[in-house]
C-alpha cells in the first residue's frame, strides 16, 4: 500500500515530507544492524568473564564479535541478484523478519550456538539493508538533498551503536535484546506505507507507478519533466543487461567502482569499525579519568551529533572538502593515541600523568572523523553508479565492505594480544595518509548534480545546454 499523492500544482512549493519520512524509516533496518554491530562492547566483556549463563574464550568472543560480518557478505550476495527483480521497497520491508528472528535468538540463546546463528542471521539482514536502502535514497532524492537523505544511513549507524551502547550499561544481555527485537517491528509498520523508488518502476516499465511516486515524493502533480528525464535515463542505462563485468570493462562504471572501493576501504582502514567492537577496551587505559562504559556512551554521542551535522552541511560544503578535513584530522588523532600507547606499553617513562590522553584522542578522533569519512562514502555509493548496475556494485561493495571488516577486526585483535596496542594504532595512521592522497587525486565531487550530471561526468561526455536559442557543449 502507497500514500496518497499530494496535490500541490507549483513545482516550487514542493513538500518534501515523503522523502524525509521514507529516508527515517527505511532506516530503521539500519538501526536494527549496528544495534548488532555494536553488541559486543557491552556484552562481551560480559560473556567473556563468565557474568551470564554461559561463558565464551576470548578467541571465540573474536569470532562471535564478526559473524554478523559473514552473514552480511552472503546477505549482499543475495539481495544484489533480486533487488531488481523484487524491488527496494519489498526487501527493506522484508528484512524487518530475519532481523526480529536474529534478536530473539541471542535473547533466548542457552549456548553460544543459537547465538552465532542469530547474529549470523542479523548480518544476512544487514547485507540486505546496506545494499537496498542507499540504492533506495539515493533514487528516490532530488539532488538538492540528496545528502542529507542519503546521510540518514551512516548516522543511523552510529545511532544503532549509540543505543546498544546506553542499553548495554543499564540492562542485561536478554532485556536489551527484547528490546532490539521492537525495532524490526516499527520498521514494518511504519515503512510498509512508503512508495517504491520511481526508477524502479521505470525500468518495470509502470509508468504510471512511478508518476504516483514522484507525485508524492515532490509534493506536486508537475512531475512530467523529472519523469522524462529518468525514463531516458533509465533506457540509455539498460539498453544492455548489466553485469558484473560491465563494473570492469565500461570506463564510467571502473572509476564508479575504484572511487567507491577506495572510500569504503580507507574509511574502515582508518580503524573505525574496530574501534566500535573493543571500545570499552580501549578507554580501559583512561579508567582512572573515567569510566569505560561512561566514556564509550559520550564517544558515541559525540560520533551522533557531529554525524547528523554533516549530513546537514554536506549539500553545502562539498563532498570532498569534508572528506579531506575529516582524513587529516583523523590521521592526526590515530598518531596521538598511538604514540601514548607505546610509550606506556613499551618504554619505562611514566604516563600515570597522560590517563587522560586515550580518551581526549578517541574523542578528537570521532568528532573529526563524523564529519566526513563517518557519511559520505555510504552517501557516494548511492549516487556514482547508473541503474543497470546499481545493484551488483551496491552489493559487491557490502561484501567488500564485510570481507574488510572480518580483517581489520581481527588484525585489531591479533595485534593488540601479540604486540600491542599500539600497532593497530600506527598501521590505521599510515592507511590515513594514504587514503588522504586517494581523496585529492581521485575523488570527484557530486554536490547538486543529478545522477544523471553524475554519470556524465564520470564517462567524460558532452553535456548540453541550450542558452537563448544557442547551444554551448560542456565537457566534464
Amino acid at each position: 500500500m502507497t500514500l496518497p499523492s499530494v496535490g500541490l500544482e507549483k513545482p516550487d512549493d514542493r513538500n518534501r515530507v515523503y522523502q524525509y519520512i521514507a529516508a527515517i524509516t527505511a532506516n530503521l533496518g539500519i538501526v536494527c544492524s549496528e544495534m548488532h554491530y555494536g553488541w559486543p562492547s557491552p556484552y562481551m566483556p560480559v560473556l567473556e568473564n563468565g557474568k551470564y549463563t554461559f561463558s565464551v574464550t576470548s578467541e571465540e568472543g573474536s569470532w562471535l564479535t564478526v559473524i554478523p560480518l559473514i552473514g552480511a557478505m552472503v546477505g549482499a550476495l543475495a539481495t544484489g541478484m533480486i533487488v531488481d527483480i523484487f524491488g527496494r521497497k519489498r526487501l527493506i520491508v522484508l528484512s524487518s523478519l530475519p532481523f526480529f528472528a536474529s534478536w530473539l535468538m541471542v535473547a533466548l540463546a542457552s549456548s553460544s550456538t543459537l547465538m552465532f546463528i542469530g547474529r549470523f542471521i542479523a548480518g544476512l539482514s544487514d547485507g540486505l539493508s546496506f545494499t537496498a536502502v542507499p540504492m533506495y535514497l539515493g533514487e528516490i532524492s532530488e539532488s538538492k538533498i540528496r545528502g542529507l537523505l542519503a546521510s540518514i544511513c551512516p548516522v543511523s549507524v552510529i545511532f544503532g551503536v549509540l543505543l546498544i551502547n546506553v542499553l548495554g550499561e543499564h540492562l542485561s544481555l536478554q532485556t536489551s535484546a527484547y528490546i532490539g527485537a521492537v525495532i524490526p517491528v516499527v520498521l514494518l509498520i511504519t515503512y510498509s506505507w512508503m512508495p517504491e523508488s520511481p526508477y524502479f518502476h521505470v525500468m518495470k516499465g509502470e509508468t504510471e507507478e512511478a508518476r504516483k511516486s514522484l507525485e508524492i515524493f515532490r509534493g506536486t502533480k508537475d512531475v512530467d519533466e523529472e519523469l522524462k528525464r529518468i525514463s531516458e535515463a533509465v533506457r540509455q542505462q539498460n539498453e544492455v543487461k548489466g553485469s558484473i563485468l560491465d563494473l570492469f570493462t565500461v570506463r564510467s562504471n571502473r572509476k564508479g567502482l575504484l572511487i567507491t572501493l577506495g572510500l569504503r576501504g580507507f574509511q574502515q582502514l582508518s580503524g573505525t569499525t574496530a574501534i566500535i567492537f573493543y571500545c570499552k577496551t580501549i578507554f580501559e587505559e583512561s579508567k582512572d579519568f573515567i569510566s569505560a562504559g561512561t566514556a564509550t556512551i559520550i564517544y558515541f554521542s559525540v560520533q551522533l551529533v557531529l554525524s547528523a551535522l554533516s549530513s546537514v552541511i554536506v549539500d553545502f560544503a562539498g563532498r570532498r572538502p569534508l572528506l579531506i578535513i575529516s582524513t587529516t584530522g583523523t590521521a592526526i588523532t590515530l598518531l596521538i593515541q598511538g604514540v601514548f600507547l607505546y610509550f606506556k606499553i613499551c618504554t619505562d617513562v611514566d604516563m600515570s600523568r597522560y590517563h587522560f590522553v586515550p580518551i581526549v584522542a578517541l574523542l578528537s578522533f570521532v568528532i573529526v572523523f563524523s564529519v566526513g569519512l563517518q557519511t559520505i562514502p555510504l552517501l557516494m555509493m548511492g549516487e556514482i553508479f547508473p541503474t543497470d548496475v546499481k545493484a551488483i556494485a551496491l552489493s559487491l561493495m557490502d561484501l567488500y565492505y564485510s570481507l574488510i571488516v572480518t580483517i581489520i577486526s581481527q588484525f585489531f585483535h591479533w595485534t593488540k594480544e601479540v604486540y600491542g596496542l599500539h600497532v593497530p594504532f600506527f598501521t590505521f595512521f599510515g592507511c590515513c595518509l594514504v587514503g588522504l592522497l586517494f581523496i585529492i587525486f581521485f575523488v570527484p565531487e557530486t554536490k547538486g548534480k543529478t545522477l544523471e550530471d553524475i554519470q556524465a561526468e564520470l564517462k567524460g561526455v558532452a553535456k548540453v545546454v541550450d542558452t537563448k536559442k544557442l547551444s554551448r557543449v560542456e565537457y566534464y
